[in-house]
């Protein structure tokens, strides 16, 4: 596809053959500096990603940065927040990495993170969550945590089906539940056609788009050989969103994945007709063979017990809201949401798009000043994505190194003893000296 915009480097496409990836060893990889402080961790990261890379493969592989825009940038350069070249690159070259984006405010996109989410039907936001020995936080044993998150990424209140109180929409919709659904109509407490007071949001859940979800995370923990999948939900009160999608995702895993995994409405069933002792036998045999266990949990419950019990949980698979509490929950307990990873992925087309999970902290921008740990561990996630594990590899060690020398950015030095304050860009070459 030729662009208006942006010119391609030299270098290949990555491709999906037969449902698997296909990396050349000189791979285009699109991506975007990002906002405010997005320049700053870029710098710092891509020397990081070559150094990796380099040291990895002794020049028999390189990877080809391919500039594209959006936010900030692209408005001053193009007057769009995200241009078509944009997106049609990402969709050309398969995967990508990017920075922070600024959020119009006042019209145009709600955001632009999902409106690529949304675009790419990037149905996946995979946020591995793990503790770095030696970074502060707020909890005991931050060590206990080791989770890996599969937040649905397109569905939910996310749709952004949404209409302003007292708008002709609104009053539309309101009309319409009052005429259609009277009883309902009752349990509107506020407003009224004198005062149209009530603001409008849709909660689309689909059972598509559950059981994609949860295929994905119950074949990641397959193929990691974690322990179990945790179905994570509001279903008590949201019975027919929530909690449908506990009852697809319990039956997707029975119907795709068979004696691999046991799940507890399999122990539901037993118990009902032979009792609890008979249930609890066959849920040990079965996790004794192998089998994933496949669990539920009440979302406000999981809040709680992932600060009091962590070690419960591995896999989390969950809707789009729910999985933005928990993830940005457990940013906090292992180091903050500076380091915390994140990745955008389509298992089936093999999009993906990684990026930094935290905002543009624009009040920090051409300072030198910030963590770049979550685009650095991001494109980690993206090297083990392609295959390319002995980048990734290094990448933590290097990681590892820097922060135990105790050589760091501001954010862990105020909190850490007998630390030293760097240079974002410094702290880029500590991990680097750091790569074993």
């Amino acid at each position: 596809m030729k662009y208006t915009t942006v010119t391609p480097p030299e270098g290949g496409k990555i491709q999906i053959v037969n449902g698997k990836l296909s990396v050349p060893d000189q791979p285009v990889i699109p991506f975007i500096r990002g906002d405010g402080t997005g320049p700053d961790i870029w710098a710092a990261s891509q020397r990081v990603f070559d150094a990796a890379v380099s040291q990895a493969y002794k020049g028999s592989r390189k990877v080809s940065w391919f500039e594209v825009y959006a936010g900030g940038l692209a408005k001053e350069k193009f007057d769009t927040w995200l241009p078509d070249d944009t997106v049609n690159v990402f969709r050309d070259y398969l995967v990508g990495i990017k920075g922070p984006l600024t959020t119009p405010i006042g019209g145009g996109f709600r955001s632009l993170n999902v409106a690529l989410r949304q675009m790419l039907d990037l149905y996946v936001c995979l946020r591995p969550v793990q503790y770095f020995a030696g970074v502060p936080s707020p909890v005991k044993h931050p060590e206990k945590v080791n989770m890996v998150i599969f937040r649905e990424n397109t569905e939910d209140i996310y749709a952004g089906i949404e209409y302003v109180a007292g708008s002709p929409e609104a009053a539309k919709i309101l009309e319409f539940i009052k005429k259609e659904f009277p009883k309902d109509f009752k349990k509107i407490r506020f407003g009224n056609e004198e005062s149209p007071s009530v603001g409008i949001g849709i909660k689309p859940i689909s059972q598509e788009g559950t059981v994609r979800l949860v295929k994905s995370a119950i074949q990641y923990a397959l193929r990691e050989k974690r322990k179990s999948v945790t179905l994570v939900h509001k279903g008590n009160i949201m019975k027919y969103t929530e909690g449908a999608f506990r009852d697809w995702g319990y039956a997707c895993a029975e119907e795709l994945f068979g004696n691999q995994v046991y799940t507890w409405a399999q122990w539901g069933r037993t118990s009902k007709a032979h009792g609890e002792e008979a249930a609890n036998e066959e849920q040990k045999k079965a996790l004794a063979a192998g089998a994933v266990l496949i669990k539920d949990a009440i979302a406000d419950i999981t809040l709680q017990q992932i600060l009091t019990r962590p070690a419960d949980f591995d896999v989390i698979a969950t809707p789009n809201l729910n999985g933005d509490y928990l993830s940005d929950a457990l940013a906090a307990q292992v180091g903050g949401i500076g380091i915390a990873p994140g990745g955008n992925i389509n298992y089936t087309t093999g999009h993906a798009i990684f990026e930094a999970t935290h905002g543009t902290a624009p009040k920090y921008a051409n300072l030198d000043k910030v963590n770049p740990g979550s685009v650095i561990l991001s494109g980690e996630m993206m090297f083990r994505y392609l295959g390319w594990t002995e980048a990734a590899d290094l990448i933590i060690t290097g990681l590892n190194g820097a922060i135990s020398s105790k050589r760091v950015t501001y954010d862990f030095a105020r909190l850490m003893d007998n630390s030293t304050e760097i240079k974002c860009s410094e702290f880029g070459d500590n991990i680097i000296a750091n790569m074993k």
